[in-house]
């Protein structure tokens, strides 16, 4: 499972108050959301709590922060990702998706340094960009149709439910799918390791 607690031993205390203001304890200062961005950005840890319930609302700031970069126009988040990241709240399938998104950002974080070295400007023209695109759709694939494995009749976009699997079947082509996943994972960075060789 993806982490659910924010709060590491060095992490920087932020307090919002009911104005919506951000404090930042460390620094005793005043703070906006573009300050924790760069925070972010620079790799300092910091947790959020509501001043008045002591509440860990970290996860909803840094929502709110990449609301307020998507609003800029530096849209990094596909419209087609968002509305099928969407249909995964309140399904069967809702506990596997924060593993995956983070196995597959952790893996692409890794390796961004490489990338950057092999990319050239003309990134959609390089065949490292198409091999990522090609592993994203062939992703998401196989997370749909996990999620009709999980709920036939509930996962579905027009088409025929597909027959009823039983439980133990759906584990088990679950279990084989995230293998393949990690395999596509460890596989792309074999190729990374080997361009950066050349």
């Amino acid at each position: 499972m993806a982490d659910t607690k924010t709060e590491t031993q060095d992490a920087i205390v932020i307090k919002k108050y009911a104005n919506r203001r951000l404090y930042n304890t460390a620094t005793s200062s005043y703070v906006t959301l573009d300050h924790l961005s760069q925070m972010v950005k620079d790799g300092t840890d910091f947790v959020v709590y509501d001043a008045k319930s002591n509440e860990d609302i970290t996860r909803s700031v840094l929502t709110q922060i990449i609301f307020e970069e998507e609003a800029k126009g530096q849209n990094l988040l596909p419209i087609n990702f968002l509305r099928q990241l969407i249909r995964f709240y309140g399904d069967s399938l809702q506990t596997v998706v924060p593993d995956y998104l983070d196995m597959s950002m952790r893996s692409f974080s890794s390796n961004q340094e490489k990338m950057r070295e092999v990319m050239p400007d003309n990134l959609r023209e390089n065949p490292l960009y198409r091999q990522f695109e090609e592993m994203g759709r062939q992703n998401m694939a196989m997370f749909t149709q996990a999620m009709k494995m999980f709920s036939p009749s509930g996962y579905s976009s027009g088409t025929t439910p597909e027959p009823e699997t039983t439980q133990a079947e759906s584990g088990n082509d679950a279990a084989e799918m995230m293998k393949e996943l990690k395999d596509q994972l460890a596989n792309m960075q074999q190729r990374i390791d080997e361009l950066d060789k050349k």
